[in-house]
């Protein structure tokens, strides 16, 4: 194991992959990382699927069977991504059940083409928790104006929750009270509210990748590199006002357990940057960061793990977001632009997958 990422889990930070496949499953390199990276949960999104399947021969038996069963392209793409999520599922379970619940988890994402549609997204989020069918499953919702009602429904019904595509601060404690709204739901109904995990995932280097670019044109580029972690560490302290609300203490003491932060969109775009950056500059405890596997190697590697580096820097953060601001950055366009961009992508890539799918659906 790396003393590095030992030293990281021991500073409260929970290491996800941002990453599965069928081969990473029936290679056993899942189970690997767990023993041998720290591991200890899995996040996939449409993208991560699409590429997936565009590899190797992993899928080819199940396409096989679906064609010949006759099940439409929906059903198929189904019926493929709640095969792989079960089986990692299972493969974390002993994470899941040595953590009480808290690790171990995997999560899988709504059809996309819903991100606007309340009614549908809780309607998918109930057949994709019966499908898969596990204790230690997450389902993903995006951050959406017309996700936050479906975030508190869900919730509300038992079903634990990813909440994904969160750009900025508003949004952020928006999501927040959708959560404890469907917590005090849940506990209203007699729930055992112990048992419903949440996690909010913050999008990092998508911030700098937009940002940086409107720097360039306003001849600011000394600011540049420097929003994302900013932003996050901004989202951290408004993690730990709600932590310390009477409304949280109350749902805590009936057995309730933190929607932590979670740190998406981990993998550093910017050659020039550090490939490590939102790992070591997002240390702090009760966090995840999920990262592609390349991050992962380089945190394993040569990541600089120093303590918190999250709370030492509110003052700083806001300094940064401040001079942004004075700079001509209009922080509420970049997060707004964000989440079109961010819907629009994995819409995209699930409609890759469902193409990719009709085209291999051949008896």
């Amino acid at each position: 194991m790396s003393e590095i990422l030992n030293k990281l889990s021991g500073q409260g930070v929970a290491i996800w992959l941002d990453d599965i496949s069928r081969e990473r499953l029936r290679s056993g390199n899942l189970e690997q990382l767990i023993r041998e990276k720290n591991v200890v949960g899995v996040t996939s999104n449409p993208t991560i699927f699409a590429n997936a399947l565009s590899k190797g021969d992993a899928y080819d038996a199940q396409l096989h069977d679906l064609a010949v069963r006759g099940v439409d392209v929906g059903e198929a793409v189904r019926a493929i991504t709640t095969y792989d999520i079960r089986w990692a599922a299972d493969v974390l379970r002993p994470v899941y059940d040595a953590s009480g619940g808290v690790d171990g988890r995997v999560s899988l994402e709504v059809d996309p083409r819903l991100a606007r549609e309340s009614e549908k997204t809780v309607a998918e989020a109930r057949s994709l928790w019966w499908m898969v069918d596990r204790p230690n499953l997450f389902i993903k919702i995006p951050a959406t104006l017309e996700g936050l009602p479906a975030i508190t429904q869900a919730l509300s019904e038992g079903i634990s929750v990813n909440v994904t595509l969160i750009f900025s601060l508003e949004r952020y404690r928006a999501v927040m009270d959708a959560w404890l709204a469907g917590l005090e739901a849940a506990q209203a109904k007699g729930l055992n509210l112990a048992t419903i995990e949440s996690v909010a995932s913050f999008f990092v280097s998508r911030v700098d990748t937009e940002i940086d670019k409107r720097l360039d044109k306003l001849g600011k580029p000394e600011l540049k590199g420097k929003a994302g972690v900013a932003n996050a560490r901004l989202a951290y302290a408004a993690f730990e006002d709600v932590m310390n609300s009477e409304r949280w203490q109350r749902l805590r003491s009936a057995g309730a357990r933190p929607q932590r932060p979670l740190w998406a969109s981990t993998g550093v775009k910017n050659p020039e940057y550090s490939d490590t950056l939102y790992v070591d500059q997002l240390v702090a405890p009760g966090t995840v960061n999920t990262m592609p596997e390349k991050t992962l190697d380089s945190t394993a590697d040569h990541a600089n793990i120093t303590g918190d580096t999250v709370r030492p820097f509110y003052e700083q953060a806001w300094n940064t977001m401040a001079a942004l601001k004075e700079a001509g950055v209009d922080y509420d366009d970049v997060v707004k632009v964000l989440e079109d961009e961010g819907v629009e992508k994995f819409e995209a890539s699930w409609n890759e997958l469902l193409e990719s799918v009709t085209k291999n659906l051949v008896p």
